[in-house]
Order: structure tokens, then C-alpha cells, then sequence
């Protein structure tokens, strides 16, 4: 588990600098962790560190550990019994078996029908926000575009009602149990069982109702997810919560707050926000470079089960290492000199690693890429004088990344 680390003591002499040590728990270092990730590619790409879990930082090092075999059940972490059945949490068979299922229901065709939704639900936000402005004079796109509209659209995949409040409250709660934090005190752990339970008590109601009336006409996703079948094997009852938990937690909360850093990146850099303004052709990649600037999940976890090699270090089996993605996606090995910037035409953007890699890629790559170019083009061509109406303050997690708000005037 990573605790505040503290510099390792230099040596009597006074004259030999003590060794690197990385520490994302340092002062302002949620503010803006690019510089450290760089300190840390350029000094100790591949770094042991002294709470006993290794970080590689450098693209090559994360693609590799991401696409070996190891796994990402940790022994170590206490978890729920629902975390423990997501698929996000097990390794083959189990998660072979839970992602062939889902894979059935969550195609390529299902995600792409959604774009009249998605536009629709954007265009509603950005009325909001033009009467908030109207009103008040700023207004927040994290409670006006970037919270509502990844959980209006998972809300409708799964054909569940949307209770703003309720499941935002529970999933702030519950994104800490993602974090590692050596010791989380006894509130919080009981913040998270409970806000867990209620989510689980939620939503086994819906799967009862859904089993008792399922969707007979353009069926929902959940109603997909009851019915899905492979060479005789169904999700369990537990197993179906334990999807709808994940997907409520990947597809909402890092989506969230993928679309705000995107947001902030085109504001503090004016030249590519009008570039996209007057550029439909780069939509796409546009939405890939903003992935890579600045990704919503940092990292990604592995527990070694053999040795690992990388960077010419030999990592032992058994060993926690922490993929460092929103660092990888910073590289100048693959991305170039100018890999610290923001260029929407950039054209090795979809190198970036902001969804994973290797058979824990994510599933829902796709439909975070639909919602991010639908989104986005639509926010900046529609108000040509926005800006931002405040310094920006970002939640102090290191797992996850995002604005706590996002201030604006148009």
C-alpha cells in the first residue's frame, strides 16, 4: 500500500545527494504531476520503491507489463465481495469468461447507436449552461456537462433510473476504495461499505424487476446482460451487481472526469481550441490527443508472477508495480519532442495508454471516445467566447484525476 513517503536520509558526509524517491503525495502535486512523472522516466524509469511496489514510467516498460501475464488479483487489498467479482479484478479464466459475456452485449454497432443520444443529452447540458451563465454569470461544466451526461448515458444503456444525487454521493464514496492509502481510518471504511451496500440493494431491485419484466423491445443492456448466454453460461446474480457496479464506476467517474481534463486543456491553450473550432476533420484524433494529455486514470495495477524484466531491472514475482499510464502517455521515446504539449493533430495520439492494454483493456473504450468528440466539438463550437472563470483546484487522489469544478463563462 503507498503511504506519504519521506526522502531516504543522505549520508553523513553531507555531500552525496540521497537517492530519488517518488512521491505522489507531495505538495501540489495533484495540481500538475507531469514534471514529477518526467523526473521520474529520466532518473529511475523503472523505480523499487522503499514502501516495497515498483512504478515503470516509461511507454515501452508500462505496454509490456500491460500485455504480460500477470495478474491483477491482489491478495493484499482488502476488498469487497463485489470488487472481487468485477471483471476489472480477476484474472483469466474467471475474467475471460465475465468479458466474453459482456463483449456480446457491448459491441461496436450498440455503442455507435447511441450517438443521437449522446448528442441530444449534450445539447440539453450546454442549454444549461447558457441559462446558468445567463443567471449567474459563470457556470460549472463538471455539474452542468461533465457529471450528468457519462451517467444519463450509462443510466440508459442499463435502462435504469437516474438519480443524480444519490449515485453521485456514492460514487465519490466508493472511487476512494480505489486509491491506496495505508491506513484509510475507520470512518471512510465504513463510508465505503455502506455506500456499497446501497448501491448493491439498488440495483439487485432493478435486476429482480428485470427478471420478473424484461425488455421485449430494443432490450437495455442490463436486460442483455440477464439474458446473455455462452455455450451455456449466465452470470450469477452476484456477478451481474458486480458488472453494473464496475460499469457504473469505469463508465461514469472516469469519463467524468476524462471530458473536464479535456475541457481544461483546450481552455489553457487557446491556438488548439480554435483549431478545433474550425477542424470537423480532426474530431477524432482530437479526442485521442486530449486522452493522452491528460488521462483520468493514472495508473494501472499488476502483481507479478514471475520475475518481469524491464528497463534492465528484474522486478521479483510477487511484487506489486504500478503502471505508470498518464506518464507513458508523456514519453518523448514514442511522442516526441513535443510530448508535453497539447497538439490535436498530433498523429501518433491513439498510442496512448489511457485505456490499459493487454486482456484488461477497457471495454468501454469506445463509448469514452464517442462521448468525449461528441461533447467537446459540441461545447467549443457552440460558445466561440469561452473561457475560464476561475483558477482550477483538482481532487487530491492518485489513482483517479480530475477538477474538482470547472468555472466558466461564454
Amino acid at each position: 500500500m503507498v503511504d506519504r513517503e519521506k526522502k531516504l536520509p543522505t549520508k553523513s558526509t553531507g555531500t552525496t545527494e540521497a537517492p530519488y524517491v517518488f512521491d505522489p503525495f507531495a505538495p501540489g502535486f495533484s495540481d500538475d504531476p507531469y514534471p514529477h512523472y518526467a523526473r521520474l522516466r529520466g532518473t529511475d524509469p523503472v523505480h523499487e520503491h522503499p514502501k516495497g511496489f515498483w512504478i515503470v514510467s516509461r511507454h515501452a516498460d508500462v505496454v509490456g507489463l500491460l500485455r504480460a501475464k500477470h495478474s491483477v488479483e491482489d491478495d493484499n487489498v482488502t476488498k469487497s465481495r463485489i470488487h472481487a467479482l468485477s471483471m476489472m479484478d480477476q484474472d483469466p479464466p474467471d475474467h475471460t469468461r465475465l468479458r466474453r459475456l459482456l463483449t456480446k452485449v457491448f459491441t461496436e454497432r450498440a455503442v455507435n447507436g447511441l450517438a443521437p443520444l449522446i448528442t441530444d443529452l449534450v445539447d440539453k447540458a450546454l442549454d444549461r449552461v447558457e441559462q446558468t451563465v445567463a443567471e449567474q454569470g459563470q457556470a460549472d461544466l463538471v455539474a452542468e456537462l461533465a457529471y450528468p451526461l457519462p451517467l444519463l448515458v450509462i443510466c440508459e444503456m442499463l435502462g435504469m433510473e437516474a438519480d443524480y444525487e444519490w449515485l453521485r454521493e456514492r460514487a465519490a464514496v466508493l472511487a476512494h476504495s480505489l486509491e491506496p492509502v495505508a491506513d484509510p481510518g475507520p470512518e471512510l471504511i465504513k463510508a465505503i461499505e455502506t455506500a456499497e451496500t446501497e448501491l448493491v440493494e439498488r440495483i439487485a431491485g432493478v435486476i429482480e424487476a428485470k427478471r420478473k419484466a424484461p425488455a421485449r423491445e430494443n432490450p437495455d443492456l442490463l436486460t442483455q446482460l440477464i439474458q446473455a448466454e455462452d455455450g451455456g453460461d449466465v452470470l450469477s446474480d452476484e456477478e451481474l451487481i458486480a458488472q453494473v457496479v464496475l460499469l457504473y464506476l469505469a463508465g461514469y467517474a472516469t469519463t467524468m472526469n476524462l471530458l473536464a481534463n479535456g475541457v481544461v486543456a483546450l481552455l489553457r491553450h487557446p491556438a488548439q481550441l480554435e483549431l478545433l473550432r474550425t477542424r470537423e476533420d480532426l474530431d477524432a484524433n482530437a479526442a485521442d490527443e486530449l486522452l493522452r494529455y491528460d488521462t483520468s486514470v493514472q495508473y494501472s495495477r499488476r502483481i507479478t508472477l514471475s520475475p518481469h524484466e524491464a528497463g534492465g531491472k528484474v522486478i521479483p514475482a510477487g511484487a506489486t508495480v504500478l503502471a505508470g499510464l498518464a506518464s507513458a502517455n508523456r514519453d518523448e521515446a514514442v511522442f516526441g519532442p513535443s510530448a508535453d504539449e497539447l497538439r490535436l493533430d498530433r498523429p501518433e495520439a491513439r498510442k496512448h495508454v489511457s485505456f490499459g492494454g493487454g486482456p484488461h483493456h477497457c471495454l468501454g473504450a469506445a463509448l469514452a471516445r464517442l462521448e468525449i468528440r461528441i461533447a467537446v466539438c459540441r461545447l467549443v463550437r457552440r460558445f466561440d467566447r469561452l473561457a475560464l472563470a476561475d483558477d482550477i483546484a483538482w481532487h487530491p487522489l492518485m489513482i483517479t484525476r480530475g477538477p474538482v469544478s470547472v468555472p466558466v463563462t461564454v
